[in-house]
């Protein structure tokens, strides 16, 4: 059986053997780099000397590690593997490549460990305890270094997006207030071209997001949206705060992305960023009326808390947005319209829900029926319990029911009465 302390030794001859080749090492990983990443290496020659530098500290620490049988739990990334990180951040590199840099470099020197451990050592089952205690230790390194460079990235993003946006923020809440006219001068602070169609989204977070990265993932849920969208070039992101950006989209033609892309756009985002929509507009005034209709829909869907669907439109919802302005009124209203149908129970939300699909298929109790996959005499005896309620037929009021009832379904408890 094999001395664990015979394997240590030999895993630091290794090390230091590997050790002296740390600058040929590093020469070696940007090669490679420049075949797998490219964009890493035909960079400016600042932030490449930056990787170069990342790269050799990084190796240092961890043939060191090997080498004096030092905790990789306890170890901390290196400065310049840090500043190579933020600095990815602040030119926009998607994180992925960062963390791919990491464990193609991981896999390359693992390779050149068991080449040079072939030359060291000739006892096949010492070379493999020594090449195991290699591969956990590198994974434990790697792993603690590349969740520390990752947080450096995140947070260097949010604030570099913070910070850049600070003057275009500024130049488009004015813009939104109405101040300014000259669109040469204002398109040249934003980057943006104000003549032509504009699509506003207002895209963020209900809670705080696990990964802590708030406005990157707006970035990119933004990107991807924009995938759908007949776009005329690149959308305009201007934080409102640290989980909430306001967005334009320049559109080609009045139209708003498909739903089902939405969808799947959310899918694939965080579960906790939401979207609203306006409708698409014309120039200046386009500009400013998309996002107050964003913002409408936008107040609806904090009202209406988790329950609200995650993608609404303006188009969908506008009449209901309108009414959030005036909660309290609102409340009042519906409670008049629908009176014992408001009641915030089971009994009365599956009443609620059958009356409004009756009331969306034109009075059908066999259209409602099938759309309910309910039986036509349940319908029937659903729509009749809700009548009852209402103290009157819904042909009385129809137009106010059927507004009343849909406010309902997007507020939830905002607007209903408890029992």
């Amino acid at each position: 059986m094999l001395d664990d302390e015979a394997v240590t030794e030999a895993v630091a001859r290794l090390a230091a053997g590997l050790g002296e080749r740390v600058g040929e090492l590093t020469a070696d990983l940007l090669e490679l780099y420049s075949a797998e990443l490219p964009n890493l290496v035909h960079d400016d020659e600042t932030v490449v000397s930056l990787l170069s530098a990342s790269l050799f500290q990084n190796l240092d620490t961890a043939m060191r590690i090997f080498q004096h049988d030092i905790d990789p739990h306890r170890v901390e990334a290196p400065a310049a593997a840090m500043e190579y990180a933020r600095r990815l951040a602040q030119r926009g590199t998607p994180v992925i490549d960062l963390i791919r840099a990491y464990y193609l470099g991981q896999s390359a020197i693992l390779n050149q460990a068991l080449a040079e451990g072939r030359r060291q050592v000739h006892d096949p089952e010492l070379l493999g305890a020594m090449m195991q205690r290699a591969l956990t230790g590198a994974f434990v390194f790697i792993d603690r270094i590349t969740r520390q460079v990752v947080s450096a990235y995140q947070e260097e993003r949010d604030r570099w997006l913070l910070n850049r946006s600070a003057v275009r923020a500024a130049r488009v809440r004015e813009l939104l207030r109405g101040v300014g006219t000259e669109s040469a001068v204002i398109e040249a602070a934003l980057g943006y071209r104000l003549r032509g169609l504009h699509l506003a989204m207002i895209v963020w977070h209900a809670v705080e997001p696990s990964q802590g990265n708030a406005l990157g993932s707006l970035e990119s849920v933004t990107a991807a949206v924009a995938e759908g969208l007949p776009v005329t070039g690149q959308p305009l992101l201007v934080p409102a705060d640290e989980r909430c950006a306001w967005v334009w989209f320049p559109v080609e033609r009045a139209v708003l992305p498909d739903e089902d892309h939405v969808q799947r756009v959310l899918a694939k985002a965080e579960p906790t960023v939401r979207l609203v929509l306006g409708d698409p507009g014309d120039g200046i005034e386009g500009f400013r009326r998309s996002h107050r209709q964003a913002e409408r829909v936008h107040t609806l869907a904090v009202t209406a808390g988790e329950q609200c669907e995650r993608a609404l439109t303006f188009r969908d919802v506008g009449a209901i947005a309108l009414m959030t302005s005036d909660l309290a009124a609102t409340r009042s209203w519906v409670g008049d319209i629908l009176g014992e149908l408001a009641t915030d129970d089971e009994q009365h939300e599956r009443l609620r829900e059958t009356l409004l699909v009756f009331l969306a298929t034109g009075c059908s109790y066999t259209a409602a029926a099938a759309k309910l996959t309910m039986h036509k005499n349940s319908v029937q005896y659903r729509v009749r319990k809700a009548e009852e309620a209402l103290g009157r037929t819904v042909a009385d009021n129809r137009l106010d029911v059927e507004l009343a009832l849909k406010v309902c379904q997007r507020l939830g408890t905002a607007v209903l009465v408890t029992p």
